[in-house]
């Protein structure tokens, strides 16, 4: 019989099974229509219709900063918004967290090539013996049983997804990439908040030292004209030493904010990823305006916030993973396909009479395995019901955040009312006793009281300043920043 009759001969054969494949192969593809497991659902949580301290507060629209996601130009400084580009994409600790999304983003990819078949391509020789019980010294090696083996074989292996486990492992996987992306999103947003938070400090502590300056120009002044006056016997000793005690205080407070604004410029420094050394932050005459931060609904935070949507991300996963466990108790279905040409001899290894294959379908499964299986829904069910928690809790948590920011802010701003009125009040106060000063109606020591008052006043208002800037960029974190809650997986191979 030749070659070209062998082909012959085997074509009806391979048709016949290749026809029984496909029929197998759609019915597997029909059983796959199915997934063990729960469908996920998200988990009720509880969110109220308005935020209890909302009362005056302006709702947002599409059009606002904070809803682009550029948030922090809500502030109107170039120089904030340079420093936050900067720290977008220099960032380490961002990067870490930007790292840990492409590990998920590998894994996603990593879960879809298990839907594909596997195709191996093995090339290999062996040599082999075996004894002839013989123990003759003059044995030849065919003899003796040495033999040498050339072997070409390529084989195809896919795995039918039945009863959905490879599914619900891609689901997992998906989910927890997107929490990964959620993370990603928590911490750029800490780390814009912290800079924020800093660059607003930095710039209050600017405006307090030109008040200190102008304060201690106006003491030295004072403290000159007592010690005129103490030449000329019009004050006493005790005057000029309150003059120079209110001047030294005054100077070393001074010094003390040097130290505190070198603080918050290498804080700045590392976050754009640059060492200390090589930052400076120039002084400028402004302070960023207090924004007006717009309030979206209660229940748009649980979409809004990257830590509650990781939460939920994470409950996904979860749900997805008893799917998977529950698959374990159903046999896991395999087709396979293998075929290559094996020889004794290198020269006729690829030949027609010298080529193997085999083509059939596995089906295999755990009989019993001591309650492992069983074990292992367990501990996902377990797991699912910790997430739940964790996410509910979450959801509690950013609620607490926002009320606990909002009502703080309009504490502030009450505060910031009477502060500036008690402000006002000492500047007029320190302006009739200085005239009466000069007239010679009062003793130094009556300037000096009101001096110091109408100095803590000024500082006050500052310090107010502050705490108003830093809750304000505490509120936007607590609303979600400018994240627009877009969960996304690459699809990049």
């Amino acid at each position: 019989m030749t070659d070209r009759s062998l082909i012959n001969l085997a074509t009806p054969l391979a048709a016949a099974r290749g026809s029984r494949l496909l029929s197998l192969t759609l019915c597997v593809a029909m059983l796959s229509a199915c997934a063990v497991g729960p469908d996920y659902q998200r988990p009720p949580a509880a969110t109220p219709v308005q935020y209890k301290e909302a009362a005056g507060w302006r709702q947002a629209k599409p059009s606002d900063s904070l809803a682009r996601g550029a948030w922090w130009e809500l502030y109107g400084d170039r120089q904030l918004n340079g420093l936050i580009e900067k720290l977008n994409s220099s960032n380490q600790t961002v990067a870490q967290s930007e790292a840990q999304y492409r590990q998920a983003q590998a894994l996603v990819r990593s879960a879809r090539g298990a839907f594909f078949p596997t195709v191996d391509l093995t090339v290999g020789k062996n040599r082999s013996s075996q004894g002839t019980g013989s123990s003759s010294s003059s044995l030849t090696s065919s003899s003796s049983g040495i033999r040498d083996t050339y072997t070409a074989q390529a084989g195809v292996s896919w795995e039918a997804d039945i009863w959905g486990k490879l599914r619900r492992g891609l689901e997992a996987d998906t989910a927890n990439a997107q929490a990964s992306f959620a993370d990603l999103a928590a911490m750029r947003l800490s780390q814009q908040s912290e800079l924020v938070q800093n660059y607003l400090q930095l710039r209050v502590i600017d405006e307090q030292k030109r008040l200190l300056e102008a304060t201690v120009e106006a003491y030295q002044r004072s403290l000159k004209m007592t010690e005129n006056q103490y030449r000329a016997g019009v004050s006493g000793k005790d005057a000029v030493a309150q003059a120079q005690t209110q001047l030294k205080t005054t100077q070393a407070d001074m010094v003390d904010l040097i130290w505190q604004r070198a603080q918050f410029e290498n804080a700045i420094a590392v976050l754009i990823g640059l060492p200390p050394a090589e930052f400076t932050l120039a002084e400028t005459k402004d302070i960023p305006a207090l924004p007006e931060v717009p309030l979206s609904l209660p229940s748009q935070l649980l979409e809004r916030r990257p830590d509650i949507a990781a939460a939920e991300r994470s409950v996904m996963a979860a749900n997805a993973n008893i799917g998977v466990a529950k698959a374990a108790y159903y046999p896991d279905l395999t087709l396979s396909m293998n075929g290559g040409y094996s020889s004794s001899t290198y020269a006729n290894w690829i030949s027609l009479p010298n080529r193997f294959w085999s083509v059939g379908p596995q089906l295999a499964m755990t009989l019993f395995d001591g309650g492992q299986r069983s074990a292992e829904v367990d501990r996902s069910e377990a797991a699912y019901d910790e997430t739940v928690a964790k996410y509910r809790q979450t959801v509690l948590d950013g609620f607490r955040e926002v009320e606990n920011y909002l009502v703080q802010l309009k504490v502030l701003e009450d505060e910031a009312g009477v502060r500036q009125e008690a402000l006002d009040a000492a500047r007029e106060s320190l302006r009739l006793i200085q005239n009466q000063y000069k007239a010679g109606l009062i003793a130094y020591l009556d300037v000096v009281v009101v001096q110091a008052t109408a100095l803590n006043n000024e500082r006050n208002v500052l310090s107010l300043l502050q705490s108003r800037l830093i809750a304000s960029v505490q509120l936007i974190a607590a609303l979600g920043g400018g994240w627009d809650g877009q969960l996304q997986v690459s699809d990049k191979d």
